[in-house]
This record gives structure tokens, sequence and C-alpha cells, in this order.
């Protein structure tokens, strides 16, 4: 059974090895000094970010970060993807924000496709992410 927890000070180093192991398996597409920068700027603010945090057998297995409706973040550990955890996650947010909204890597094609599963649907798109970097982004909005 997995529950839903907002996370607190204590958990902030399971967040961030969350965080590395999920970009390690997912983010291929990143160079290095890219995932490098990025890292340094999650070091800075995840540990104190509130995320929704997803609990299996004790352990966290994978967070949330949302803001005003906007799924900033959802990452889940490697060794429990596939097992309902990110769509355990998205369904509690959608409970809190019904035409939730996120962005995701075009390159990321398994999180684009998760999503569009969900029932997701793409609004836009931009060349550059949010800091910049030449990693084109998808716009998405749940739609049922």
């Amino acid at each position: 059974m997995i529950t839903i927890r907002v996370s607190t000070l204590a958990d902030a180093q399971r967040v961030l090895d969350i965080w590395r192991r999920a970009v390690d398996a997912t983010h291929d597409f990143l160079t290095s000094e890219d995932r490098e920068a990025i890292e340094r700027d999650v070091v800075g603010f995840l540990p104190t970010a509130p995320v929704l945090l997803a609990i299996k057998d004790g352990v966290p297995v994978g967070f949330m970060l949302l803001s005003e409706g906007h799924m900033e973040a959802l990452f889940i550990d490697p060794d429990c993807r596939g097992s309902g955890v990110g769509r355990c996650l998205v369904e509690h947010a959608l409970t809190l924000h019904p035409a939730m909204t996120t962005d995701v890597n075009e390159q990321n094609a398994q999180a684009v496709g998760f999503y569009e599963r969900l029932g997701f649907r793409r609004t836009g798109r931009s060349d550059l992410d949010g800091q910049g970097r030449a990693y084109p982004l998808l716009h998405l909005q749940y739609q049922g």
C-alpha cells in the first residue's frame, strides 16, 4: 500500500537520493555539465521544499512538488517505477487541483507517455527549459 504525506526536514536526504537516482535513470539526454548544474540548483532548494512523498513499506519512494496547481516535479525511485507510485501521487494531486498542469522534457518519452496515459494533453511547447537550456518542454494539462 502506498500512502502520501508532506515531507519534513528529516526526509531531505532521501528526497535528494530519489531525485538523483531518478534523474540518472531517466534523463540520459542531459549533458554531464547540465546534470551537475541542475543538481547544484536542486540541492539548494529541494531539501526545504514541502513535497508530497509517496511512502511504501515505511520508506519514501517518490515525490511530487506542487505549486498552485502546477506540478513542478515528479520523481520516483527507479526500483519502484511501474508499481503505481507515480500514478498514486498524480491522482492524489488531481483531487486537490483537477485542472493540474505540468511541463515535461520532450526527450523523456517514457514520462510523456506516462502523463498522456493518465489523461494529460499537450497545450504547448517551449524550445528551452525553465533555466534557458536547450531541452524542449511540452506543456500539459489534465483533461481526464
